[in-house]
């Protein structure tokens, strides 16, 4: 059973983390929402508390297969402003394990320079954080082991993605079938 970690801060933006979460549980992907702070209480963008599953501190994060990080401000800002996050990260990326990041998310993987030379989308504004990437004009690209999706918009097509990678484009196709989503 492949295995997905989602990072939780203060300020996420909600459907960019609970619309992945969502997806790939329907396909029996183990999904664990991790907040970054000292509490399992994490506070979205538009005032929705959630509980997460875990804390960062508590978390052993080698089995995982794949990171998401939701955008949303101040979300973004926070999980950017975390070392151990940004450490976590560099060793998924070094292990090529899948990462996603959505909306202003992909600031943090291109100030890690982890986007150069790679195709990248975010949210209007944030592309001069993508350092050295190809900005697309789509709302989700993938590029090796990134996926990355422009805004809240895109959400649903970026979850989709993240299936199409950890379990086939059949599975990809049929629950995007089942979920009445027409790519």
């Amino acid at each position: 059973m492949k295995k997905v970690v989602v990072f939780l801060a203060d300020g996420f933006e909600e459907v960019e983390a609970i619309t992945p979460i969502d997806v790939l549980r329907r396909v029996d992907i183990k999904v664990t929402s991790v907040s970054i702070s000292n509490t399992k209480e994490v506070t979205g963008s538009h005032n929705i508390t959630i509980i997460a599953d875990q804390l960062l501190k508590d978390t052993d994060f080698s089995a995982f297969d794949a990171a998401i990080l939701p955008g949303g401000m101040p979300g973004t800002l926070n999980l950017n402003d975390n070392d151990q996050l940004k450490k976590i990260i560099l060793d998924f990326d070094k292990d090529n394990k899948v990462i996603g990041a959505i909306c202003a998310a992909p600031l943090i993987l291109g100030e890690l320079g982890l986007l150069k030379n790679k195709k990248a989308v975010c949210y209007p504004g944030f592309e001069k954080h993508l350092t050295g990437a190809s900005i697309e004009k789509t709302p989700v690209a993938k590029d090796h082991n990134y996926i990355t999706g422009n805004g809240i918009g895109a959400a649903m097509l970026f979850s989709l993605n993240l299936v199409n990678e950890l379990c086939g484009t059949e599975t990809a196709d049929e629950l995007a079938r089942t979920m009445m989503v027409h790519k």
